[in-house]
């Protein structure tokens, strides 16, 4: 029964954790908004029903009955559909613009796609085509009013600059959530590195291509267990030479087959010499950062070298400050590159859900798989309870990178697309102005809505595959 509460438990952490980055996402577009005179409308946690509300001012805060998004409602986020007209009240959150508009939406799929996008600046005759008709109904459908005499607190009229800097608040406040809890993580808790003591040490050599976990009546035996080494002995020196590190004593000892080696390490206190002669195996290699080196085929790569047959016990160890940044970083790389791979990665999810093919530990996983593994380090009993704590808020951390790396994709309706658009009505403006050309006036992102669509319509299959993927056949981090 405490396996499963604690099980609960991570499950919970991770809903409060991805709920708390999502306000926190919204807030970051709230502020600037706010101090550059936008009338805000609504501040929302998720979409559909609403929960619970309270007006502060001019602006509606609550919650929703589905918490997977958010968003924020800002008066004339796209200018008016002709000269004269009046902009909708639109919002930053990527569910509450496909439902945040009007009743029509239950009803009707053309007000559904007309929630993605802006109207035009200008009226345009409708054609019979299914995407003029869907443009169309894009800046019909987007007409909504502001107060009157606050035309001017619209979110169009804004300075490109202060547009870019309101969509960019969300994912910047990601990344901020993301750095800080890399930093308690990292300076704080501390993370796992090898020692300089032994932590295990082998009874024989047992070659390293091979399946055999156990040693055999005909195996030699390991020159480390031979020589007298015990797991906690920390190495002091090898050959009169200070071993500060584990790579460093590997890299002695893979040196040194068929050589004499004077180990000094300390034992209950005491500092105990003996010799170990490395025997000449054939090992799997090793590049700089510890990682096994693969030929073109997938294949471990092995040389002789010297082998003691004993491995490293591991400990935890705060980090400085300087090491949060770089972790940020490869994190975000790491998304980065999934996302590029995206296409890949869900064909093997696909096989793997629908076939016998097996998960990849680093693939995208959805909400559901997420917090399974939030349940499974909670309710790990083996491991102590400061290493679950930790374990986390790394999960949570690296949550918060993904929301950054994921909304600055520019792709309509995320916050990137949004970006992207005011971007490009700046160049278009700039040019304009050099060439001494009429201003253009808005980009016409209503043309958008078709694509927009299908991105949402991928986006939405995707979830449910990963969903699907995370029941059936779940990612295991144990």
């Amino acid at each position: 029964m405490e396996t499963v509460l604690l099980y609960i438990l991570g499950i919970l952490v991770v809903v409060v954790g991805l709920a708390v980055s999502i306000g926190l996402h919204e807030i970051g577009h709230l502020i600037p908004a706010k101090l550059f005179g936008v009338r805000v409308g609504q501040y929302m946690i998720g979409f559909g029903p609403t929960l619970f509300s309270r007006k502060f001012g001019e602006t509606e805060y609550g919650f929703k009955a589905i918490p997977m998004g958010g968003y924020i409602s800002m008066s004339g986020m796209y200018p008016p559909a002709k000269k004269g007209g009046k902009a909708r009240t639109a919002s930053t959150g990527f569910f509450q613009t496909l439902v945040q508009d009007d009743a029509k939406l239950a009803e009707d799929y053309k007000s559904t796609v007309a929630t993605l996008t802006t109207p035009d600046l200008t009226d345009e005759p409708r054609s019979g085509s299914v995407l003029s008709t869907m443009v169309s109904d894009a800046r019909d459908a987007s007409a909504a009013t502001v107060v009157e005499g606050e035309e001017h607190r619209t979110f169009y009229n804004l300075p490109i600059w202060k547009r870019v800097i309101i969509m960019l608040g969300g994912p910047t406040m990601n990344l901020l959530i993301g750095l800080v809890l890399y930093a308690v993580l990292l300076c704080g808790f501390g993370t796992a590195q090898l020692s300089t003591t032994v932590g295990s040490v082998s009874a024989c050599v047992i070659a390293s291509t091979s399946s055999q976990t156990e040693c055999a009546a005909d195996d030699p035996a390991a020159p480390g267990a031979a020589a007298g080494l015990k797991p906690g002995d920390k190495l002091f020196s090898m050959n009169g030479t200070a071993i500060t590190t584990w790579a460093q004593a590997t890299s002695i000892i893979r040196d040194s087959a068929g050589e004499p080696l004077t180990i000094v390490v300390e034992r209950d206190g005491a500092d105990v010499t003996l010799t170990a002669t490395p025997l000449l195996t054939d090992r799997v290699s090793y590049d700089s950062n510890n990682k096994v080196i693969e030929d073109s085929s997938g294949k471990a790569i092995t040389s002789k070298v010297g082998f003691l047959g004993i491995g490293p016990a591991s400990e935890i160890v705060q980090q400085p400050v300087s090491a949060v940044l770089p972790a940020v970083g490869n994190n975000i790389g790491s998304v980065v590159h999934l996302i590029v791979n995206l296409p890949s990665r869900l064909v093997d999810i696909v096989n793997a859900a629908f076939g016998p093919g097996e998960r990849d530990p680093n693939g995208p996983i959805s909400v559901v798989g997420v917090g399974r593994i939030a349940g499974e380090i909670t309710s790990l009993n083996t491991i102590p309870v400061v290493e679950r704590i930790s374990a986390l808020i790394g999960l949570i951390a690296s949550l918060n990178i993904a929301l950054f790396v994921f909304n600055l994709v520019p792709l309509m309706p995320l916050d990137g697309g949004h970006v992207a658009g005011a971007l490009w009505e700046g160049i278009r403006r700039f040019f304009a102005k050099i060439f001494k050309r009429r201003d253009p006036g808005p980009v016409d992102t209503a043309k958008m809505v078709p694509i927009t669509f299908v991105v949402v319509i991928l986006l939405g299959s995707m979830s449910l595959l990963l969903v699907y993927a995370d029941i059936v056949k779940p990612v295991s981090i144990f």
